[in-house]
């Protein structure tokens, strides 16, 4: 059932449709190496297949879970051979690319940078986090949409009418409701889902709301800890952390409980959640986390569930702040548009006489030698003097340190 062309593919019209982006470029004749970028069973592996036979390319496609550095070295070895011939250069398809390594993704940039292989990723991560950045940088991001209930109910429809097998037992959709439910926007679970109710139905039948939730066995959907909601559940709980409701957290926690999670996967993620959404706002939030994380080790479940309910309705329940977590992004930013720059004088080590007659270490001022242990010195690289990186949170503690590095300060930063 996997659409051959763009008239068949459904979903994804801003993309694809009239004067859909993907569409413009392959009337110009023109497939730049792109990511696609969405959630799972939209339509990502297809939608590269059906580029790369639109603008007449061979595909290639690789899986970032099989797939070395080996593989991907003779993959471009081969396309180089081939354009030496004139023939088009090929379609490179990563599936999954955000579990490429950085020398995985190295490997692919020259052959990218030299027009060797067309590159399309696909990925259900963030790319920005993912994605080298110099690969990202030559590289179009498109993201695709969830598919909307009327395209799910399409591809039902299209696949009991056109499928070879299915067809033949004329089964109808009455009642769609528990059937998109079960699949959770995924296209691929639903053409699962379908080929196992055709299979189980008498010819003539009706795919009821009823019918549904007798044949799929509730427990083995609900919750797969090895598959796409394991993605969808923790996200969920995570965002109901973040939004302070510990209603909501707790029965997040519950689904993935009962669903089997790795209690020790659960742990992990409240200790990156206690620094990245609530850090200085309750330092005593990560402490928690780490705590519970050794108790899950120590004691491991059933009861371990009363621990990580603990820390997750702590969690939900602290102030807030992504403070931290903003300024280390915004670190990282300068270091890459300034590059190395050099580390003042006065702050570098001096353990040998060179160092010291070079002068490494003069003029530094040890800080407990001062009043209240502070003194007003420089510590910043001297082309960024001045720049303020972490800005404390709206929140009791936060402001209480905004206080105190204001009043050390005296406006330098503009706290």
């Amino acid at each position: 059932m996997r659409p051959k062309n763009l008239e068949e593919y459904v979903g994804q019209e801003h993309l694809v449709g009239k004067g859909g982006m993907l569409r413009n470029a392959l009337d110009a004749g023109v497939l730049p190496s792109l990511i696609l970028w969405g959630p799972p069973g939209v339509g990502k592996t297809t939608l590269a297949r059906i580029l790369a036979e639109t603008a007449g390319m061979p595909f290639i496609p690789l899986s970032a879970i099989d797939a070395g550095v080996k593989e991907v070295r003779e993959v471009i070895r081969n396309a180089e051979k081939q354009t030496l011939f004139d023939r088009k250069r090929p379609v490179l398809f990563i599936d999954e690319i955000h579990r490429f390594s950085k020398a995985q993704q190295d490997a692919l940039l020259g052959a990218v940078e030299k027009g060797i292989v067309t590159l399309i990723g696909a990925t259900t991560e963030n790319p920005g986090f993912e994605v080298i950045a110099a690969l990202l940088s030559r590289m179009q991001v498109y993201v695709l949409k969830p598919l909307t209930k009327d395209d799910l109910i399409l591809l039902t429809q299209r696949a009991l009418e056109k499928d070879v097998l299915l067809s033949e037992k004329k089964i109808e959709l009455e009642q769609p409701e528990a059937l998109l439910a079960y699949s959770s926007g995924d296209a691929r679970r639903l053409m699962n889902l379908v080929e196992l109710l055709v299979g189980q139905l008498d010819p003539g039948s009706r795919i009821t709301n009823e019918s549904v939730e007798r044949i799929i066995q509730h427990n083995q959907i609900r919750y797969d800890k090895g598959g796409d909601q394991h993605y969808d559940v923790i996200s969920a709980f995570i965002k109901s952390v973040r939004g302070s409701d510990p209603n909501a957290a707790v029965y997040w926690l519950a689904r993935m409980i009962e669903g089997g999670e790795d209690a020790k996967f659960i742990a992990r993620r409240m200790i990156i959640l206690a620094s990245e959404d609530i850090g200085n706002a309750n330092p005593n939030a990560l402490l928690l986390a780490n705590a519970t994380f050794d108790a899950i080790e120590r004691i491991g479940m059933p009861e371990g569930r009363i621990i990580l309910s603990q820390c997750a309705t702590y969690l939900a329940s602290s102030p807030k702040s992504n403070a931290s977590y903003l300024a280390i992004g915004e670190a990282q930013r300068i270091v890459s548009d300034t590059g190395p720059l050099e580390v003042p004088i006065h702050l570098r080590n001096a353990p040998n006489q060179l160092m010291k007659e070079l002068g490494y270490s003069k003029g530094y001022q040890y800080a407990h030698d001062h009043p209240g242990n502070f003194v007003d010195q420089e510590f910043l690289p001297d082309e960024i003097t001045g720049k303020r990186i972490y800005d404390p949170g709206k929140n009791e503690r936060e402001n209480a340190l905004r206080r105190f590095l204001k009043e050390r300060w005296k406006g330098k930063y503009g706290y």
